[in-house]
């Protein structure tokens, strides 16, 4: 998972977006069309064409692709020692991706003046308090990281979801506009296949950490759901059936209004469901967490960068040097994959201290990722 030894959403800042006006049922197809094409904006993209695709809507096919590939390459011929510890080269790889993509929500945090203004307290006090509780109190601890473990697949069907509400205003819509149904249906996709798929007790084996302090009163969850997982799975997709044959018939009604269609979200959506499903729901190559982590972080590497890039590159105090835009990106990759590096080599849960940090660092990205840039809208609307 994406915390230590695994967008209230994240999603970018956009310039308003005229709302598409809501005409009655009895419309014309003329008339339809006209509120439609009315509302469209210049770009359908996010950043462009370029970008958007290498580091948003492609990541998860590609991810697929990599994961395939990497399960018809045998471990042993890819093995390497750091540290003294042996790693397969994916597995060193991919950790440090994982840890790398937690730590650099901190460029958003802290390395934005106006964002790291208007929380003082949530970005100083409230990370002490966490690694210090962690440090403490063993129960606290484990608490955080089994936290940690199931807050991970809320965030990253809520990254998803925030993609798709760009991209809805990016085409004219009205951002607030099937925003529930959107967000449910992202929670489905992402969600859906751990509870009722092959890798269900992966996630719910972390809660066997409580013993290692000696508290039981949970040990019984993870039996339970394996001996009730075909009950779960049954439950579960039938009510994803229910729901996405509503979602799509709220959808057509949304389109007969004039609301109109972003083929960008639209493939998305669809191609990170299928990865989700065929990726949690049967784990055919045994690379599930490699696939669904690798594009996820991908992604929010692209995020980060698209949006921070100029802040960057006064806090590196590089912004009036020669290609300083290139100089900050490769400062930035330094820094994150550093930590992720350092992380994944050499934080075990014998130092205590940096194992600490790692939750604290993981825990702070699902919450500050969570709120960063809905400071960011409010400031928008209000410009």
């Amino acid at each position: 998972m994406d915390h230590a030894p695994s967008m209230s959403v994240a999603t970018p800042a956009l310039p308003p977006v005229a709302p598409v006006p809501e005409t009655s049922t009895e419309s014309s197809p003329a008339e339809v069309e006209e509120t439609r094409s009315a509302s469209r904006v210049r770009s359908a993209y996010i950043k462009g064409p370029v970008y958007d695709w290498i580091l948003f809507l492609a990541p998860p096919l590609l991810a697929l692709a990599l994961g395939v590939f990497l399960a018809n390459i045998d471990a042993d011929e890819g093995l390497v020692t750091v540290s003294g510890e042996r790693f397969t080269w994916s597995g060193l790889l991919l950790g440090v991706l994982i840890q790398s993509h937690l730590f650099i929500v901190f460029f958003r945090s802290h390395g934005n003046k106006s964002v790291l203004d208007t929380h003082p307290y949530r970005f100083t006090i409230v990370p002490a308090m966490v690694m210090v509780g962690c440090l403490l109190w063993p129960l606290f601890a484990v608490t955080a990281s089994v936290i940690a473990t199931f807050w991970d697949v809320y965030h990253s069907g809520a990254q998803t979801f925030g993609f798709g509400r760009i991209y809805d205003a990016k085409a004219g819509n009205d951002p607030h506009e099937g925003r529930r149904l959107d967000f449910i249906a992202n929670q489905f996709l992402y969600a859906g296949p751990i509870l009722a798929g092959a890798v269900m007790l992966d996630h719910f084996e972390d809660i066997y950490e409580y013993n290692d302090i000696g508290v039981y009163v949970f040990s019984t969850i993870p039996p339970a759901m394996t001996a009730h997982h075909g009950t779960i799975s049954r439950v579960v997709i039938g009510l994803a059936a229910l729901f996405f044959a509503y979602y799509i018939f709220a959808n057509v009604r949304a389109y007969r209004r004039g609301r109109n269609i972003s083929l960008q979200k639209v493939f998305l959506y669809a191609s990170t469901g299928a990865v989700s499903l065929y990726t949690w729901g049967f784990n055919s190559w045994g690379e599930a967490f490699l696939i669904m982590n690798v594009f996820h972080a991908v992604q929010y590497f692209g995020i980060v960068w698209m949006s921070e890039n100029k802040n960057l590159s006064k806090m590196f105090r590089v912004s009036r040097l020669p290609g300083a835009k290139w100089i900050t990106l490769l400062l930035f990759l330094l820094v994150g994959f550093g930590y992720g590096f350092f992380v994944e080599v050499f934080v075990t849960g014998d130092t205590e201290i940096f194992w600490a940090m790692t939750i604290t660092v993981s825990l702070m990205h699902f919450w500050y990722d969570g709120f960063i840039w809905s400071v960011r809208k409010k400031k928008v609307e209000a410009a």
